[in-house]
């Protein structure tokens, strides 16, 4: 007897307009027919249309009930489904379920959610801030605190790093730890801490949710042996062509096909998905891609790293990891520079109440991730008898191509938060003109802060000085203005960055504020506690 079909994910909501809104959901089969009912009765039907992903994927290292099966990456079969919900109102909420019909005629559905049209200048909204879930330990428990503490959300940002390898389809859907991504944000997840589950929270179902590509969601040169080192393996595109020519470049670089198949954003002329813009109650949110090549800082000589190739790669350039480049250009002149000029420069953006930037890559940190600087890594080969001794890469400060020419955008635009995540810690910066800076993307695995004794690994020998310690920009984080945490000492820490305690953000438009809590996951009786809050002026 054949099983009863089901639905992988719940729908999710995408693209608001003044009219409309995007529903998506996946399966495991293709199906007959998929349909969106929606209204007081949900007498409205909205039909379907379906793709295939195309990278999905299973290895050796997925954490699904038949991992044994699997030698090599193998492709697995997702069909993702999309129907425009149209002729909805300003300010209404409206009932909708999918239906999922199989080649067999069974079919199935979902629950009944609600969706609202984008929503109007003026509406009072509580937009998440999150980022770098990834499958880690904390994401579930951090979203169930979250609407448990403020209810039902009316967007989520997300700076990136949704899942930890891209094309492995069991992160997005099905984990068998119990916390992937889709049912985490869909109150489907069953996370277990100590003794305690967690379902994480049913959020992405009634509100919209805006992403931006953190390192995470690319994927590098085609691999035969595992889905980690497909993706550890990408080079620039510069790299590739001279290597292999234009055929297949994508395959033997890198790739973002498995994210933008999956979500349905907004979308600029010059970056599709990538970067965009897009206006929001009372905000005006520009998205950025920018986010480089993560490599160790370690300096062992069989580290493919940040500062230096693996000496037995010296030989085979084709080996090389070409340190953390930059996957999209953003220095002044790039088509995304030129972009954003614009944007900031237009009607919708000047208008908008809440001036906000959203990218992963963080401009202040005391995370290990902001050093060295965000720029093209200088390649110096050095020789002795003709023989490579040695390939180094350095990363000249005065160079950052954030700090340089995208900040001195911002502030004359006169942005007043820019959000993002990647050194997977809480802290916050004000620059002088009053531009906030928010890393907000703890959620339980927390690599720490490079604060105090607790030092970065940075490269001793090399041309420039890379900060061991605090913001290598040259400013200083803000102590959280309600509970902080406090050192062995007693003394107020600037930062979060603890794998017992979990932390979210939430934007409330009414007042401007932005609001951080965290969650002791010790304690799973205790209080969520608000420790900072701010306002947007």
């Amino acid at each position: 007897m054949t099983s009863a079909p089901q639905l992988l994910t719940d729908p999710f909501l995408q693209l608001p307009t003044e009219t409309s809104i995007r529903v998506v959901w996946f399966t495991e089969f293709v199906g007959s027919q998929h349909t969106v009912t929606y209204g007081e009765n949900l007498d409205k039907i909205a039909v379907a249309t379906t793709i295939k992903l195309s990278r999905t994927r299973e290895d050796q290292n997925s954490q699904v009930a038949n991992q044994t099966q699997y030698q090599q990456p193998v492709k697995r079969d997702i069909s993702r489904h999309e129907a425009e919900v149209t002729g909805l109102t300003f300010g209404v909420r409206v009932n909708y379920c999918v239906t999922s019909v199989r080649e067999d005629g069974e079919s199935v559905s979902s629950d009944i959610f609600t969706l609202a049209p984008s929503p109007k200048p003026g509406t009072p909204l509580k937009i998440l801030l999150t980022s770098d879930h990834q499958i880690k330990p904390m994401v579930a428990a951090n979203l169930q605190s979250c609407v448990e503490t403020v209810g039902r959300v009316d967007a989520v940002w997300f700076a990136g790093d949704l899942v930890n390898v891209s094309d492995r389809a069991s992160e997005w859907f099905d984990d068998n730890r119990g916390g992937a991504f889709f049912p985490c944000l869909q109150g489907r997840a069953n996370y277990k801490i100590d003794n305690t589950s967690y379902t994480g929270g049913q959020i992405i179902q009634h509100a919209p949710m805006f992403t931006c590509i953190g390192n995470h969601e690319i994927m590098g040169r085609a691999r035969t042996e595992s889905l980690n080192d497909e993706f550890d393996d990408t080079i620039p595109r510069t790299v590739a062509q001279k290597l292999y020519g234009e055929k297949s470049l994508k395959d033997n670089s890198f790739n973002t096909d498995t994210y933008e198949e999956i979500f349905t954003l907004p979308q600029s002329i010059e970056g599709g998905k990538t970067y965009y813009a897009t206006s929001f109650g009372d905000v005006r949110l520009v998205v950025l891609y920018a986010t480089n090549m993560w490599r160790t800082p370690n300096m062992d000589a069989d580290a493919k790293g940040r500062y230096r190739e693996r000496k037995v790669d010296f030989q085979t350039s084709e080996n090389w990891g070409y340190g953390q480049h930059i996957y999209e250009a953003i220095n002044k002149g790039s088509k995304q520079y030129n972009w954003l000029a614009e944007e900031l420069n237009s009607l919708e953006f000047k208008q908008a109440k809440y001036k906000v930037i959203m990218l992963h890559h963080p401009p202040h940190s005391l995370g290990g991730n902001i050093v060295p600087a965000y720029t093209d890594p200088v390649q110096i080969i050095e020789r002795e008898d003709g023989n490579i001794t040695a390939v180094r890469y350095e990363y000249p400060k005065n160079a950052d191509y954030i700090i340089r020419d995208i900040i001195p955008l911002l502030e004359a635009a006169e942005v007043q938060l820019v959000f993002y995540g990647h050194s997977h810690l809480w802290n916050r910066f004000v620059s002088k003109s009053g531009m906030h800076f928010l890393e907000t993307s703890n959620v339980g695995n927390s690599y720490g802060a490079n604060w105090g004794e607790n030092k970065r690994e940075v490269p001793i020998g090399y041309q420039e000085d890379y900060a061991k310690i605090g913001d290598p920009n040259d400013f200083e984080p803000i102590i959280p203005s309600i509970a902080p945490l406090l050192d062995e000492d007693g003394k107020p820490l600037p930062y979060i960055a603890n794998n017992d305690i979990t932390v979210f953000s939430i934007f409330d438009t009414e007042i401007g504020t932005i609001s951080s809590y965290c969650f002791d996951t010790r304690k799973p009786d205790s209080e969520v506690v608000k420790f900072d809050e701010f306002q947007l002026k």
